[in-house]
């Protein structure tokens, strides 16, 4: 375990690190921003925290059999859908929101939004994966996006992509070849195709959106 903890009155994040990839990325950009943060993968230490955030890189069927097995789906059942914890899930910790995957075979996900994990289909002159910056274009007034830009432009690293069946859902799409949603915010549950935590600016910001909210919710139940 890392962490990194600030005054009483602050609030701390749990990162969910379940050996998928850059949780050392969004621990960085949080003590940039001087907010508080656990990193592990240990439910003990994960138990009780202001709000979470799943980053990872990777494979869906090797995300979900490592969160089973680190007894990580127990956790976040009990903290975001029963205790309602703010929850921001990144590139793969928002696909896993997902019902299912089609990535290397058929895969079952959390199924916390009406929505399934496919391949960004291969046409003339479009690379796969999906690598670089590109444009979110925000769809209504999400508190996510708060501040940016409603064409705000951030970091994708990518192959799959979430294909929502709620549309209401959708705080932002993007096309490369295809539109598909870049981003979700089903009240306190937020996902986001693209990398905040390697967009700069815009990046920083949305994290900074994440943290008031989590702030705004914590003095909510005090």
């Amino acid at each position: 375990m890392q962490s990194r903890h600030d005054r009483a009155d602050k609030i701390t994040i749990g990162i969910i690190d379940y050996g998928m990839g850059n949780s050392g990325s969004v621990a960085n950009a949080l003590s940039y921003l001087g907010i508080g943060w656990v990193v592990s993968s240990e439910p003990k230490l994960l138990r009780g925290l202001d709000g979470y955030i799943m980053p990872g890189v990777g494979a869906f069927g090797a995300a979900m059999k490592n969160l089973m097995d680190y007894g990580l789906v127990s956790l976040l059942k009990e903290e975001i859908l029963q205790k309602k914890r703010p929850y921001l899930g990144i590139c793969l910790g928002m696909q896993v929101l997902c019902n299912e995957s089609f990535e290397h075979g058929h895969h079952r996900g959390l199924g916390w939004i009406n929505a399934r994990v496919v391949e960004i289909p291969g046409k003339s002159g479009i690379k796969i994966p999906h690598v670089g910056w590109d444009d979110a274009v925000v769809r209504g007034e999400p508190h996510m996006f708060k501040g940016l830009s409603p064409r705000a432009t951030f970091y994708f690293d990518h192959s799959f992509y979430v294909d929502c069946f709620e549309r209401e859902i959708v705080a932002s799409t993007t096309t490369y070849g295809i539109e598909f949603s870049s981003s979700i915010q089903k009240g306190h549950i937020w996902g986001t195709q693209f990398h905040p935590e390697k967009s700069q600016r815009s990046g920083l910001k949305l994290l900074r959106n994440f943290t008031n909210f989590v702030s705004e919710k914590k003095r909510g139940r005090s």
